[in-house]
């Protein structure tokens, strides 16, 4: 178990790929980002663990599912993240991976955002957006497929700690983040696309806001990557970055600047002084006093509305 290390969040500000041809070129950038971030701060520290943000291979830039299908999805595993998988095996790390575009034969005509945990060994985990960014995220959602078997909110034991990983929009809804603190995570990690005016800058700023609330409710760092993508690169929106990481009261350890740039932010995982305070604390241990019964029928009856373009 490395106790010790530093994670790395890459914001990137590169054109929105049209083409799934465009997406190698793409991910030999971003496996040169990795590099810089290992490499270059190897005198200092170990950095461990390199998250990307969401759309960093792929954004759902057609109205169709077909034509995303068409036009972008991939399968996973790919070459994609067998180059991924060979990097992390050179440099000893953890990738939690950009987004892509899926595609999966076992749930045919349905598009999926997905995000994938790579390690030294291999493809460890994937995970695909569970509530897309209603009415502009036109992908599926696994919560909605009849029949799906795989696990919504996955966490995987690697010698780093308990990861777990949830994409963007996730993030605003608490029982998604609890539920991958209840199944044992210690890094919560943020792989988004944050939009202007909701992101890194003051009057609204629900980026910061909810990076640090999900750390302090959920007792665990949160490792948050962002888009910092100019508005001509990722039409209509801007996207202020802000790139992040807090520890688990909350404590913003280090943070981009707010503004459309390509960055790569440092900050430290203590999993050792985690694990104490876990073990130690008795006040404000959100997670253990939790009384999990007495909301058993808050989500009785559906609630869910599915939203659609007018």
């Amino acid at each position: 178990m490395i106790e010790r290390y530093y994670a790395a969040v890459c914001q990137t500000d590169l054109p929105c790929p049209r083409s799934r041809d465009e997406i190698a070129s793409r991910v030999g950038f971003l496996l040169g980002m990795i590099d810089r971030a290992v490499v270059g701060y190897e005198p200092f520290f170990d950095v461990r663990l390199v998250v990307f943000p969401e759309f960093a291979h792929a954004a759902p830039v057609y109205e169709t599912v077909d034509e995303l299908r068409e036009k972008l999805a991939v399968p996973i595993p790919n070459e994609h993240t067998d180059r991924y998988a060979a990097k992390a095996k050179e440099r000893g790390i953890y990738i939690q991976t950009g987004t892509f575009l899926e595609v999966d034969s076992k749930w045919p005509g349905a598009v999926f955002n997905t995000t994938c945990l790579i390690g030294p060994d291999g493809l460890l985990s994937r995970y695909r957006k569970v509530n897309p960014w209603l009415p502009w995220e036109v992908h599926a959602s696994p919560h909605d497929l009849p029949g799906y078997d795989e696990p919504l909110f996955p966490v995987v034991e690697t010698e780093i700690g308990r990861l777990g990983a949830a994409i963007c929009y996730d993030w605003l809804f608490p029982e998604a983040i609890r539920a991958l603190a209840l199944a044992g995570a210690e890094i919560l990690i943020r792989v988004s696309a944050y939009m202007d005016p909701w992101g890194a800058t003051p009057p609204l700023d629900w980026w910061t806001l909810f990076n640090r609330a999900r750390a302090v409710e959920n007792m665990a760092y949160v490792v948050a990557a962002n888009q910092g993508a100019r508005a001509e690169n990722y039409p209509p929106f801007s996207w202020p970055g802000g790139s992040m990481i807090v520890d688990y009261d909350g404590r913003i350890l280090s943070q981009a600047d707010p503004g459309p740039f390509e960055k790569i932010v440092v900050g430290p995982i203590d999993l050792a002084a985690l694990r104490a305070e876990r073990q130690r604390r008795r006040g404000h241990h959100l997670l253990s006093h939790l009384r999990a019964e007495a909301y058993t029928d808050l989500y009785a009856r559906p609630i869910h509305r599915p939203a659609t373009r007018s």
